[in-house]
């Protein structure tokens, strides 16, 4: 006998919710992105530009 015309009957998966990121991880966040486009202005200066820039 085929099973091809049975309904299962399961348990719907839990949805996930979106995570939330809470205003003092947005804010390290933040920060930590400002430092870094610092740290690579200062790089592109230190390393890549010609040194005869004023």
């Amino acid at each position: 006998m085929s099973d091809d015309n049975i309904i299962k009957f399961e348990r719907r998966k839990p949805k996930q919710e979106p995570r939330r990121v809470s205003p003092r991880q947005r804010k390290a966040l933040t920060w930590v992105a400002v430092i870094a486009g610092l740290a690579v202005v200062w790089a592109y200066y230190q390393f890549i530009a010609p040194p005869n820039l004023p």
